[in-house]
């Protein structure tokens, strides 16, 4: 589908993650026994496109402790963007300002084609469990100033109120001065469920909205993988940028074009 471009768009990151199933070891602890070898095979399939390899803080705690915590980032340069990133039962692709939807798709493809060929499965196939599109947005806002949630309710579309009453013969002052709210809708295509949080962060060093909006499809909605991955990765990018250009649909889009 043609993508609508913003020359000022809000985007701060865009995230794929995909997890799959861990061995549990005893209760509480699970790991993923084959990880080990599978970063070696990663980086060697991924070193023409990820070059440079980035060992985080936890690549020299035990993996036993680490489930689904990023252990290693492989980067197109050093501190560059786009990256790589994978620990047990996990890996995500990264992309920042650069981000273009015709880049990052067939980046994405190429990830979830390697992961499959190179995951050391020694007669037992790959169980995905979790698949993730994720954007991050970040809007200037001075919470100090202004009422985060009339900026919302008038931008955005979304009614977020309290009644007058709710401050009538209190000390309660009527403006926020943070914001953590987290909406979840059940989805059909892909089947999962779509994610919208709304809180207070930084851009850089300002004060901002920060504005997440998340696909997820967890078992046992993930489709059959790797073959149905590029329909389940169309349908969430397709959900995502018309749900993000209906909200600032208005004053937000004129400020982003």
């Amino acid at each position: 589908m043609p993508t609508q471009k913003l020359s000022l768009a809000p985007l701060i990151e865009t995230i794929l993650e995909v997890r799959w199933q861990l061995v549990e070891q005893s209760p509480g602890l699970s790991i993923d026994p084959r990880y080990k070898i599978l970063v070696g095979r990663l980086y060697d399939r991924l070193a023409s496109e990820y070059p440079f390899h980035e060992p985080l803080p936890t690549a020299s705690m035990p993996d036993e402790m680490l489930g689904y915590i990023v252990q290693h980032r492989f980067r197109v340069g050093q501190d560059q963007w786009p990256l790589v990133q994978v620990g047990p039962g996990l890996v995500t692709l990264n992309e920042t300002k650069n981000y273009t939807w015709e880049e990052f798709e067939p980046r994405c493809q190429r990830l979830v084609d390697t992961l499959f060929e190179t995951y050391p499965s020694e007669g037992q196939s790959l169980s995905i469990v979790n698949l993730q599109l994720r954007y991050i947005d970040a809007i200037p806002f001075d919470f100090s100033r202004n009422d985060i949630l009339a900026f919302i309710t008038e931008n955005l579309k979304i009614n977020l109120s309290f009644p007058a009453s709710f401050f009538e013969n209190t000390p309660i002052q009527t403006t926020p001065e943070a914001l953590n709210a987290l909406f979840v809708f059940p989805v059909t295509e892909p089947k999962g469920s779509i994610r919208l949080r709304f809180g207070r962060g930084k851009r850089e060093q300002d004060d901002a909205l920060i504005w997440e909006t998340v696909v997820q499809s967890d078992t046992p909605d993930i489709p059959e993988m790797p073959s149905q991955f590029k329909d389940w990765l169309s349908a969430a990018h397709t959900l995502t940028h018309n749900m993000f250009f209906k909200l600032i649909k208005g004053s937000l889009e004129e400020q982003f074009k």
